[in-house]
């Protein structure tokens, strides 16, 4: 991991977890040329999810921007993995897609997911400046209020 890159996670106060493993019958992350595929992130926090239920019934925008925000820790403890501990070899966050477990009148999916946005571009800098979608579901596996997936390019 670049010198940068971990002085900014300490700033921040993030200690980056162990990668999950995958709960069924998927792999966690998949590298194709230059590009790395990071499958979808739940909030977890510990082993279990940690904002669970609705938005707009159940779970309020900042708890869901916390729930974003694990996501996109888990994002990059799946990258550190990927990546043989070497966060520095992304060139760009290409793309973060959102997914909100919503009620259905909660329009407000786009500021959820600004959690992982701000989260991911303040621990990479420039490099971590993306598209985007954010996308509000009936439901989520294990009653997740939130999961996001990530596309980026790396350095090979």
């Amino acid at each position: 991991m670049s010198d940068e890159i971990a002085a900014r996670l300490t700033e921040m106060g993030i200690t980056l977890p162990e990668a999950a493993a995958p709960a069924a019958n998927y792999v966690p992350y998949v590298i194709s040329g230059n590009l790395l595929y990071i499958s979808g992130q739940l909030p977890l926090e510990g082993g279990k999810v940690a904002v669970s239920g609705h938005l707009g019934k159940t779970v309020d925008v900042a708890g869901g921007q916390r729930g974003a925000e694990l996501c996109a820790i888990n994002i990059l403890a799946q990258a550190k993995a990927a990546l043989g501990g070497d966060l520095g070899r992304i060139r760009r966050v290409i793309k973060l897609n959102g997914f909100v477990a919503s009620a259905p009148d909660f329009v407000e999916q786009h500021l959820v997911i600004n959690g992982a946005s701000n989260l991911i571009a303040g621990v990479l800098g420039e490099a971590g400046k993306h598209a985007r979608a954010a996308v509000g579901m009936a439901a989520l596996p294990l009653n997740a209020a939130v999961e996001i997936d990530a596309i980026m390019e790396i350095a090979e």
